[in-house]
């Protein structure tokens, strides 16, 4: 039972994560008002019924709107990749560190950490 409730929590939290990292690839591409409401609910955990109620919509709006910002940002990286090849961007990166520190390369494994620091 233990088990059941660490997977789906670790679930959620892969969620979270990608509609993160979706939001910061193209969160500029939707509109303000659907930055607005994503920001509230997926980024800082507020209650659809909150931010309904401080933008003078529906429940139902809110999370309609919420699924249509999911389904976006999703279509923008199967066309784009962009989280993709940041991600496999990142992890060539770091394999090159772990090469370099196995060699002892310390320039090799400064300027790998430079690169990881600027993604």
């Amino acid at each position: 039972m233990v088990k059941q409730k660490y997977f789906t929590g670790r679930c959620v939290m892969e969620k979270i994560v990608r509609q993160s990292m979706l939001y910061d690839f193209y969160g500029e591409l939707l509109t303000e008002r659907q930055q607005q409401v994503y920001e509230s609910v997926v980024l800082e955990d507020y209650s659809l019924s909150e931010v309904a109620e401080d933008l003078g919509i529906s429940r139902q709006g809110v999370h309609d709107m919420i699924k249509r910002c999911n389904k976006t940002l999703e279509e923008y990286e199967q066309k784009l990749h962009l989280v993709e090849k940041f991600l496999n961007i990142r992890a060539q990166v770091k394999q090159i560190r772990v090469l370099a520190q196995e060699y002892h390369s310390d320039e090799i494994a400064n300027i790998s950490n430079e690169i990881l620091e600027e993604l």
